[in-house]
């Protein structure tokens, strides 16, 4: 569907034409304050663990004090979220602490997150964090994984090879016109720290669109939205949906499956954000210079070379 023409996604070549084989997931949404959390620390910190195809997300919201500990044979990216309080990494014989809205790539191996102070964060983990996925609310809705959703291999190494790299000061990034929010990514996965919107959105200039057969999750972090969904017809009127309009406020998450239409309006009448996280990393997004700003950190598969 096309986009205005002031958005920077107009600016996108249009997707190759994929049919998608079977019937389309249906959206999912979870609300975390109102569903019991998946895991309790020690110090009394709470995770909630939702999987999608090709990723694990894991929202975890810190105690003072609280250790978070894991070996990964894979990537983890984590976003800390600007509302909570310092936060120290330490993974690859290298440690950073951040405080503030930050995007830290994990690289593989033992890691460990300490909370100097109650902090919240979101963790995106590879597939590979088997224990994770089989742990997650909804693992049985991939049991077996979908045909109209592709299984994404993970990008290219990162140059030098893998590292704990910070991006940090994310609220210092001005916006531009010519690039969607703040885009990150490593090798497994894209999120988009998308800029806050204080108050509702217009209703005249909202962006409904699809994806060919990658999922979208979208992670309200603070305010109120309400997420519209429209499953397409087919030629088979029993398989037809009716359209979903859910209204949802953070922390919460909605996994919108290809490929449905959809788009987000925020309705909140205070500050609205929410994080878009896209896995395997969005080869549209990424083929726009200046987009996606680690992008010399994790480049994309060369032309003709398989993801």
């Amino acid at each position: 569907m096309p986009y205005a023409p002031d958005d920077p996604r107009a600016q996108l070549a249009p997707a190759a034409a994929r049919r998608p084989e079977g019937e389309p997931l249906p959206p999912q949404s979870f609300d975390f304050t109102t569903i019991e959390p998946d895991a309790i620390t020690g110090e009394g910190g709470r995770s909630w663990i939702v999987r999608a195809t090709n990723v694990v997300f894991v929202y975890t919201e810190l105690a003072e004090g609280d250790l978070l500990e894991r070996t990964e044979t894979d990537e983890t990216l984590a976003v800390v979220l600007g509302s909570g309080g310092a936060v120290s990494f330490e993974a690859g014989g290298a440690n950073a602490v951040v405080a503030g809205r930050s995007v830290v790539a994990i690289p593989p191996g033992h890691s460990r997150i300490i909370a100097e102070e109650p902090a919240r964060l979101v963790r995106l983990f590879a597939t590979t964090a088997t224990e994770l996925a089989a742990r997650s609310r909804n693992a049985e809705v991939y049991q077996p994984l979908p045909d109209t959703v592709a299984v994404t291999p993970p990008w290219p190494e990162p140059p030098g090879g893998p590292a704990l790299r910070v991006y940090d000061d994310v609220e210092r990034i001005e916006p531009s016109p010519r690039r969607m929010g703040r885009i990150f990514r490593n090798r497994h996965a894209m999120v988009n720290v998308l800029y806050p919107r204080v108050g509702p959105r217009d209703p005249g200039s909202l962006s409904p669109h699809s994806h060919e057969d990658f999922e979208q999750l979208s992670f309200v972090e603070d305010g109120r939205y309400t997420h519209h969904v429209r499953t397409p017809w087919g030629t088979d009127r029993r398989t037809w949906r009716p359209d979903e309009h859910l209204t949802i406020g953070g922390p919460s998450l909605t996994i919108i499956p290809p490929p449905l239409i959809h788009t987000s309006e925020a309705v909140g009448e205070g500050e609205n954000r929410m994080l878009d996280i896209f896995a395997g990393p969005r080869a549209d997004f990424s083929a726009r210079p200046g987009w996606v700003l680690n992008a010399e950190d994790y480049p994309a598969p060369a032309d003709g070379e398989s993801a």
